[in-house]
């Protein structure tokens, strides 16, 4: 018995979706009738589950006889991992056919109880919690991000799902987990968002041809790294004469544009379908704003670095700096082959030209927000 159990286990995560129904008594309950059905369904149980399904409620319909239990326990076994194997597959329906997301979280948080580590409902839910959220529903978030965290530790570490679909595979769902963490986060937490946004960028799958996952990463830029490193230096440095500190600082904050420059680049680079046509132009004013600023307000090197920037490895986060180079121009930024919105490279650049010395401050255009997935 033990042992045709756990085939029935493994047999069930093939099954179609559950056939339950309110089963009523059937007519004919006798003694023969039930035992022609069971014979039937030890036929079919390994073939034909939906049909064994089907005559195990029959057979448990009618009245118990006595020294039945064992047939009866057996049958309402194979009905449980049924119901229960059947559970993953429905909600993979609920999110991507019927987009039903309150019923997939209610069915899937059933699943997860039994089965803690069923990866495929974490990654089904996570993307259920990525739609649902960027159609301003944030119900989900917090359940959203702790399934998508620990199913991108459970893949990491061998785990593999019954399924891999919707994605192509194993790259593509560990894209996806991280940029519903990147997408959920960026708002409250941006550079925490950063690390998750740029490695669903650099994973294999749809998400690395996106323009909004490059959008997203230079609002990430913009939003945390910049705007900390930018209120710093305000309040250390802005209105005071340059010092070798606040050249420092500056140089930091220029690497960190730099990346968006990289990132919006990228964004524009990719929006070929003129569906795209309103963020591309969103993503082409912020980039134009901050190349301009990082080559003395011209945008002369612009196109080509839009033709050219797809063939570059998508640049880290920056590390800090903490020397500055060995010459460094003392009254405007690096232009044309010296910025590392030419080359890929930080440039050695101080203050936007025209600006005093003493009066230094930094551009803030707003940040764009371009929400959708396709």
């Amino acid at each position: 018995m033990k042992k045709i159990i756990t085939t029935l286990a493994v047999l069930a995560v093939l099954a179609l979706p559950v056939l339950a129904q309110t089963t009523q008594t059937p007519a004919g309950c006798t003694a023969e009738s039930k035992q022609a059905w069971y014979n039937e369904f030890r036929q079919t149980f390994k073939t034909d589950q939906p049909k064994a399904y089907q005559l195990a409620q029959k057979y448990l319909a009618c009245p118990a006889e006595a020294g039945e239990e064992q047939i009866t326990a057996y049958l309402k076994n194979f009905i449980t991992l049924i119901d229960k194997a059947s559970r993953t597959p429905q909600v993979a329906s609920l999110v991507y056919e019927k987009k039903d997301y309150a019923k997939a979280f209610e069915l899937g948080r059933q699943v997860l109880t039994d089965e803690p580590d069923n990866v495929k409902v974490m990654a089904d839910l996570s993307y259920a919690g990525y739609l649902a959220a960027t159609s301003k529903v944030n119900t989900y978030n917090t359940d959203t991000l702790n399934y998508s965290k620990k199913a991108i530790q459970l893949i990491q570490s061998g785990t593999v799902p019954s399924s891999w679909a919707p994605y192509s595979g194993k790259d593509e769902a560990l894209a996806y987990l991280n940029n519903t963490i990147g997408v959920l986060t960026i708002s409250t937490n941006p550079t925490e968002a950063l690390p998750y946004l740029l490695k669903a960028a650099q994973l294999e799958g749809k998400l690395k041809k996106q323009p909004i996952t490059y959008g997203y990463i230079g609002d990430a830029y913009q939003s945390g790294p910049y705007d900390q490193l930018s209120a710093q230096y305000k309040a250390n440095f802005e209105g005071k004469d340059e010092t070798p500190e606040s050249k420092l600082a500056l140089e930091n904050i220029n690497q960190v544009i730099d990346r968006m420059i990289d990132a919006y680049a990228r964004a524009v680079a990719l929006s070929t379908d003129p569906a795209q046509a309103a963020s591309k132009q969103a993503w082409m004013d912020t980039l134009t704003t901050w190349y301009k600023y990082r080559n003395n307000q011209s945008d002369a090197g612009l196109p080509n670095l839009i033709a050219s920037v797809l063939n570059k490895p998508l640049p880290p986060v920056p590390t800090p700096i903490t020397t500055l180079p060995a010459a460094t121009p003392s009254s405007s930024p690096a232009t044309g082959a010296n910025s590392a919105a030419g080359n890929g490279t930080s440039a050695a650049s101080t203050t936007p030209a025209g600006t005093p010395q003493s009066t230094t401050t930094t551009p803030k255009p707003k940040p764009r927000k371009h929400h959708g997935r396709n």
